[in-house]
């Protein structure tokens, strides 16, 4: 049995093989550029980590977990919000969230099956932290995607102690992207997905806000990739003629995390993240009748966090309705540009007769200057 744990820092789980970033391409979605390492990581202070969970030829999955801060959550919580697009899927903690627009334990991805685990892992994390001795209650925030076509989903790999791993492991910079963590077993548009992340630097006169977005990508639909019609090109989308060389997937699910340094209440950041499930459009998402399509939003700023057991009002300065669209802008392209490095750093991963190609480099490449969508 192998288990790999991989923190933030760590490149690609099929080593020795180098793929691209979308930017190394020439895809750069949108107007607005992104962060020195475009990651979520990009917004200050939020922390990623992964635990990568590879046994033999039958299990692929993992998890991955993101961290708003660096102190005590519980006690030091953010606003926060969810977006539903599709609720076929299990985003645990998601009504407190709506209730009470904040967010008080780290944000973890996993599989399906595993939410129940992640959950106790979280909660255990968050009762052992200093000054939470009297704490009786918490609301683990948990999401899913379904890898069970290349992970024995049923055997339920997934334990406390990789949940632990993954948020102890959590780190600021660079994010290992593609058939990591969470993402190990996902497939996306007929390939191998995985996790993607992407980030957008405001410019000063719209606030100088940064924004970033973090996927796990597990959906299908007809990819689209810079404009080009990628999927059609390739002979690999959803509700394709039987001669097409593969079908496509329709299914599936696909989770978002929003974050952003600008300071938003709860009922902006609903709005921010629905731009979120809004840009998995522009790639070519089908919405699928089976798919859970969720994104979660934050903001890291001081000013929209909530202190447990604060009894007084307090004044604080937020961004105004009116100033919103830039970031819902920076929303749209870096949840696109995610998606796409979900798919260009994953690599091909196997179980059994089942494979889940990576999609080729070469080919795409072909066929982004066939519609000049890139230099």
């Amino acid at each position: 049995m192998l288990i790999l744990v991989v923190a933030s820092f760590a490149s690609a789980a099929d080593g020795n093989e180098r793929r691209p970033r979308a930017r190394e391409l020439g895809i750069a979605p949108g107007v607005f550029p992104p962060g020195p390492l475009n990651a979520i990581t990009d917004v200050a202070g939020l922390e990623v980590g992964h635990t990568t969970i590879v046994e033999g030829d039958e299990v692929h999955t993992g998890v991955t977990a993101i961290l708003p801060h660096g102190g005590n959550l519980f006690q030091d919580k953010v606003a926060g919000a969810v977006f539903v697009g599709n609720a076929f899927g299990k985003l645990a903690g998601s009504t407190q969230v709506e209730e009470l627009g904040t967010i008080e334990t780290p944000i973890v991805l996993t599989n399906t099956l595993a939410v129940g685990t992640a959950i106790e892992a979280v909660v255990a994390h968050m009762l052992a932290q200093p000054g939470n001795e009297a704490v009786r209650s918490v609301n683990a925030l948990v999401g899913e995607t379904n890898d069970s076509e290349l992970n024995d989903i049923r055997r339920m790999p997934v334990t406390r102690a990789h949940v632990l791993a993954a948020i102890r492991d959590a780190k600021e910079g660079p994010v290992a992207e593609g058939s990591v963590g969470a993402g190990t077993g996902t497939q996306c548009f007929g390939w191998k997905g995985g996790i993607g992340t992407a980030s957008r630097k405001l410019p000063a006169r719209y606030g100088g806000h940064t924004l970033g977005v973090l996927v796990q990508t597990n959906y299908g639909g007809v990819l689209t990739i810079a404009g080009a019609p990628v999927g059609k090109e390739l002979g690999r989308y959803s509700f394709a003629p039987p001669r097409e060389e593969v079908q496509g997937r329709d299914d599936g699910s696909c989770m978002i995390v929003v974050a952003t340094d600008a300071p938003l209440d709860a009922r902006d950041l609903r709005r921010l993240a629905a731009r979120a499930i809004y840009g998995m459009g522009r790639t070519g998402a089908s919405y699928a009748n089976s798919s859970g399509d969720f994104a979660i939003a934050f903001s890291t700023s001081p000013e929209a966090r909530s202190q447990h057991g604060a009894m007084q009002p307090r004044t604080r300065t937020l961004v105004p309705p009116d100033a919103l669209s830039p970031l819902f802008q920076a929303a749209l392209e870096a949840t696109e540009e995610a998606i796409d490095n979900s798919l260009l750093q994953a690599t091909t991963v196997r179980r059994g007769g089942q494979t889940a190609e990576a999609i080729p480099i070469d080919r795409l490449r072909a066929i982004l200057k066939k519609y000049g969508t890139t230099p």
